[in-house]
């Protein structure tokens, strides 16, 4: 007899945990001081000795003010733009690790600031009959930071976060078998995870991809179960599925700021 999932299934399921970057990095201004030495004659006379001292100290002195009032300079950041979350993955990716998704041009996340900001979710259930159904997410989050006075450059800010999200998403309640690993060739660094989650009476896989690519963030979760009989992906496909959607969304931000 042929099986279909539940109608109300898809409204009744409530969406996967999602492993979000941090909003906000608490950093503290770290001061810099600035210290002039002004220096003095050896030779000559008492007199231009003192007048030497006193016109290099007035004129120590005046430099030490213009620097003390200085700040350092840092290094712009390489990347200046974010792409459009829903856009940076391609619609036969999305057929592909998200069949039969609710809405294929995916719900684009709140954001005051798409270029310092963006997200993008799928999720889809797909019905295959006798054999079940099967339910997969996606969330696509970039992040992107400016070199800030006081605070640090892009690239040391984007560090920050690559390592709060590695942290957090290790940290995931109640996660199973979780294991870590970093990624080659991908970004300036990246980081793999894969877990399991179990969410009432399904059994999840998640697979999580963080990258940095310079002053860029971006962080991938895919992740599924399965319903009415059909079994949860395996943590290869959904690590193999994160890795691959993670290139893609990293080539979306080179090709933003190469326009």
């Amino acid at each position: 007899m042929h099986r279909s999932a539940p109608a109300t299934l898809e409204k009744a399921h409530a969406p996967a945990p999602r492993i979000r970057l941090a909003r906000v990095l608490a950093c503290a201004a770290v001061p810099v001081m600035l210290v002039a030495v002004g220096c003095s004659s050896d030779s000559g006379d008492a007199k231009k000795k003192t007048d030497s001292t006193t016109s290099s100290s007035s004129s120590s002195s005046a430099s030490g003010g213009k620097q003390a009032s200085a700040s350092p300079s840092l290094a712009p950041a390489k990347l200046t733009k974010l792409p459009e979350a829903c856009q940076s993955i391609a619609e036969k990716s999305i057929d592909t690790y998200v069949p039969k998704a609710k809405t294929k041009a995916g719900e684009v996340g709140k954001t005051s600031d798409p270029q310092s900001q963006a997200s993008c979710t799928w999720n889809g259930l797909e019905d295959k009959g006798v054999d079940g159904s099967n339910y997969r997410w996606l969330d696509i989050d970039f992040k992107r930071y400016d070199s800030t006075r006081g605070l640090g450059t892009g690239d040391s800010l984007a560090q920050k976060q690559f390592d709060r999200a590695v942290s957090a998403a290790q940290s995931t309640g109640d996660a199973k078998n979780v294991k870590t690993a970093p990624v080659s060739g991908l970004g300036d660094q990246a980081t793999a995870l894969v877990f399991d989650l179990k969410k009432g009476d399904a059994d999840f896989r998640y697979g999580i991809v963080v990258v940095r690519t310079a002053n860029a963030v971006v962080a991938v979760d895919y992740n599924g179960t399965g319903y009415q009989g059909a079994d949860a992906p395996d943590s290869g496909d959904v690590l193999d599925g994160a890795t691959a959607l993670a290139k893609e969304a990293v080539a979306a931000v080179t090709a933003a700021n190469n326009k």
